[in-house]
């Protein structure tokens, strides 16, 4: 029996990605349809064009189809992966820049720059999994890979959807600690544990033993280097951090760099200009090496792996956002946290983790009341609800930042946000 999977966000330079992981997963899952939605119709045919000729190459013997319509984008689809961004490059941009105004961080998902995203995005994102809900096959999942994606996996929960958020930071850490280990990648366990985008790996299990204490003693100094912070912070956590814990544990030297144009969007924009130039190569058909540069590394693996396991019920252990259920004690059991967890047909089972110890717990504890309050703001339009969030969140604090930094996104994203904020 094939499976039909829709993607919204289809002319996303990671599609290629998306496709040729699906192609190489053949064995586990049958794909008879790939829909490619998006509302940019020249550009989802660029990049509809390019993932066509790497499916063929791999032999796929599906139907791959395009449109700009959800509803017909998502007929009868079992899995709906969401991978859009509201606004494009160029609000991210302004996500990145406007907060360097009061000396705050500028990042698409953490800080004030996540919270814009956010508000932009949620909204768009539950009207989009409800028409997913009208005419989707029954019991058809809702894959979020949208930023960020703990604060949307969040909404979608909380209005009763089937869906699962998923991020490749796990899946590649896991691959760098394999390779430092000289090891299988399907020998490698970790015990990941968080929130999305502030999580550690607080054990790396090999063939179930924890070679954590090793693994920092002999590469403590590769991996220090790799996720950009102090190699003494890894040895006084006792874990690895995910790279984006350094807007936090480097708040001072990431803003400085900022300030002296280290402006992400800027270089992701440049990039996407090159790829697309390349999609359009009729004679494309391979995943080209630029691609590795747009960031989003093992993406392809991560969500087909998830795909795959929720299609034929493996059982194997995933990191993914889901509900907690008591898997990080502390935290509301409906709170989405991102965890490892055993995946099979009826979803995602999350794997119950040590107690954190407090300097891990507050952080998490904190910046879950930010995303909470950022999901009430985003579907109310409520200013000070909006307020409150931002001074929750560890990265913008001051109340003079947060009003003067709500005033500023609201103005500079008037354009993408939804109707609730035009009063």
């Amino acid at each position: 029996m094939t499976v039909k999977i829709a993607v919204i966000g289809g002319a996303s330079t990671y599609t290629p990605e998306l496709v040729d992981g699906l192609a190489r997963f053949g064995d586990r899952i049958r794909v008879g349809e790939v829909a490619l939605h998006d509302i940019a119709a020249d550009r989802l045919e660029t990049v509809a064009g390019v993932a066509g000729r790497i499916l063929r190459r791999h032999g796929w013997e599906g139907r791959l189809t395009t449109t700009t319509s959800v509803p017909e984008a998502v007929e009868g689809a079992d899995f709906v992966v969401v991978q859009l961004r509201v606004g494009g490059q160029d609000a991210r941009l302004l996500d990145e820049t406007i907060p360097l105004s009061e000396g705050r961080i500028g990042q698409e998902t953490t800080g004030a720059g996540g919270f814009a995203k956010a508000l932009r995005t949620v909204p768009v994102v539950l009207d989009l999994a409800r028409q997913v809900a009208r005419h989707a096959a029954p019991g058809a999942w809702i894959v979020d890979f949208t930023n960020p994606v703990g604060i949307v996996t969040q909404a979608l929960l909380d209005a009763g959807h089937r869906a699962i958020g998923l991020c490749n930071v796990a899946i590649g850490l896991q691959r760098r600690f394999a390779g430092l280990l000289g090891v299988d990648p399907g020998r490698v366990e970790l015990e990941h544990v968080g929130l999305n985008h502030l999580t550690w790996e607080r054990a790396v299990r090999v063939d179930g033993r924890d070679v954590l204490p090793e693994l920092l003693g002999a590469h403590g100094d590769t991996l220090a280097a790799h996720l950009e912070l102090p190699r003494d912070l890894l040895d006084d956590l006792g874990a690895v951090p995910s790279r984006y814990l350094r807007f936090y544990y480097r708040t001072a030297d990431v803003l400085a760099a900022q300030r002296a144009g280290a402006v992400r969007a800027r270089e992701v924009m440049r990039i996407e200009r090159e790829l697309l130039e390349l999609y359009r190569d009729p004679s494309l058909d391979t995943k080209p090496g630029l691609l590795t540069r747009r960031g989003g590394s093992h993406y392809s693996e991560a969500a087909v792996q998830l795909i795959a396991s929720l299609h034929d019920d493996r059982g194997d252990v995933q990191a993914v956002n889901i509900r907690n259920e008591g898997a990080v004690p502390g935290l509301p059991d409906d709170a989405v946290v991102e965890v490892s967890a055993r995946i099979g047909a009826n979803g995602a089972t999350p794997i119950g983790t040590r107690p954190l110890p407090p300097e891990l717990l507050g952080l998490v504890q904190q910046v879950k009341a930010y995303e909470r309050l950022t999901v009430a703001a985003a579907l109310t339009g409520d200013r000070r609800t909006a307020r409150l969030a931002l001074m929750t969140n560890p990265l913008v604090g001051e109340r003079a930042a947060a009003v003067a930094l709500l005033d500023a996104l609201l103005t500079e994203h008037r354009g993408d946000l939804p109707p609730v904020w035009s009063a």
